[in-house]
């Protein structure tokens, strides 16, 4: 499989972006009152988008599975989407006082943009490595 591997990261890399704006729309559109972004249609794709981005992630780590070990920027990134699926949760649903969701989609979105530097610096420290060290 390791053959696979460079169309496996560009998946990777375009279903995280498409993830991240679909959530960012989604977001901005649910606070701005719109009833679109909690349509069925709209979370399927969603749905069908992530699931493909954790498919490919689990590709990939299938095929160097010792780099989860020996690379601590991979630990972070699992740990960061787990506070960014959070945060964007919150976000989202309904009934939550709209200041607390803006403050929850603003996270998230900070989050993502952190694991984005992150993948790209392979470093725990993301932008901050370059600033820092």
């Amino acid at each position: 499989m390791i053959e696979f591997y460079p169309q496996i990261k560009h998946a990777h890399i375009a279903l995280a972006l498409l993830s991240g704006t679909v959530f960012a729309i989604r977001g901005l559109s649910a606070i701005a009152g719109m009833r679109w972004p909690h349509w069925t249609a709209v979370r399927i794709t969603s749905y069908i988008i992530d699931t493909g981005l954790l498919t490919a992630a689990l590709m990939l780590l299938s095929i160097l599975p010792g780099a989860f070990f020996a690379n601590g920027w991979l630990t972070t990134k699992l740990v960061l989407l787990v506070v960014y699926v959070g945060l964007g949760v919150f976000a989202m649903r309904r009934g939550r006082p709209r200041a607390v969701r803006i403050g929850c989609y603003i996270g998230a979105l900070a989050v993502f943009g952190f694991v984005y530097t992150i993948a790209r610096a392979h470093h725990p420290l993301g932008i901050l490595y370059g600033a820092l060290g």
